[in-house]
């Protein structure tokens, strides 16, 4: 996979405006037999490129390693900080059902209201077309204001968010390991407190048969991350100690102590398919069976992606190249 495919601000002087109809995007799949239209689209390829990019650009490095952090890494690392400071603004509402808080959708109310401003607070000024088209995917990737739930299909938006702003070149090749490390991992834990505080339902949960009833990506780039390490082996993930002494270093470890924050009883039974994955020899192999699974389990399933918008940048036009 070239980098260059996905990267196109690759050149380090400022690139000229992009002659770029940007629009709003929309759905496209809405029965079944649309789905094929979507594996062969140009949105899909970019996509999985994008995830396989990151994937290989982390392998082997920790989260504490020393990488760049350009300028639009921190502003939308600034961008991620302010939804965590307005869920501190909004606190849950007293009210007779355990989940799915309403206060929820208060605090939507407002990213909705805001997403294109904080989207142009990132971009420059000659791209300030893209944000109406980009700021979709930043308030997809939150979760569903009316069933107030969260799944791997917000978690695709966030993906698809960074991708835009790569596509557009915002984000350049050198950003990757802090796309990541630094912004993916901010997201995740804005995330989580999302999930506590508002008490959100997983949408579109296969219950004890999924991976995780949030996220996914982070288990794929996180097992990534631990390939080749001397000691870690897949079957230390379910060792208490292994992932109190190293979740700091390693995405994949954080995921599982959040896990065992909110589940109680044994692992092997709350989280079955982790444990099964904790047999698997190798963190490659992991990593392999990660992606075939992501690609069954989330891309290549209706629920999930019947929510998926489309516009310029991730197009539903057919493969091109």
């Amino acid at each position: 996979l070239s980098l260059f495919l996905y990267f196109p601000g690759t050149s380090e002087e400022v690139a000229p405006p992009v002659q770029q109809c940007f629009m709003v995007p929309k759905k496209e799949i809405n029965v079944v037999s649309d789905m094929a239209k979507w594996k062969r689209s140009q949105a899909y390829a970019d996509y999985m490129g994008f995830i396989l990019t990151l994937n290989e650009g982390v392998r082997g490095k920790k989260l504490t390693c020393e990488y760049k952090v350009s300028e639009p890494i921190e502003k939308l690392v600034a961008l991620l900080n302010t939804l965590d400071r307005w869920i501190d603004e909004t606190p849950p509402v007293d009210q007779p059902s355990r989940f799915g808080n309403k206060a929820f959708r208060t605090w939507y109310a407002k990213l909705d209201q805001e997403a294109e401003k904080l989207v142009s607070a990132v971009i420059p000024k000659h791209l300030a077309d893209a944000a109406p088209e980009v700021a979709v995917y930043l308030k997809e990737s939150v979760g569903n204001s009316t069933r107030i739930d969260y799944g791997t299909g917000h978690e695709a938006a966030f993906a698809a968010f960074l991708c835009c702003l790569c596509k557009i070149g915002v984000l350049r090749v050198d950003d990757q390991m802090a796309i990541v490390f630094k912004v993916f991992n901010r997201y995740l834990e804005v995330m989580r407190k999302l999930q506590k505080t508002y008490r959100m339902e997983p949408a579109g949960s296969q219950g004890v048969w999924g991976l995780d009833d949030f996220q996914f990506l982070p288990f794929i780039w996180g097992s990534s991350q631990l390939i080749d390490h001397p000691s870690l082996e897949p079957r230390h993930f379910v060792d208490e100690k292994v992932v109190n002494e190293n979740h700091k270093d390693f995405m994949f470890l954080e995921c599982i102590l959040f896990i065992t924050e909110m589940k109680t009883g044994p692992f092997a039974e709350h989280s079955n398919q982790l444990w099964n994955i904790s047999a698997v020899p190798s963190w490659s192999k992991v990593n392999q069976g990660l992606i075939r699974m992501y690609k069954a389990e989330c891309l290549e399933k209706f629920p999930v992606i019947q929510h998926f918008k489309f516009g310029s940048l991730l197009p539903i036009q057919p493969v091109t190249s």
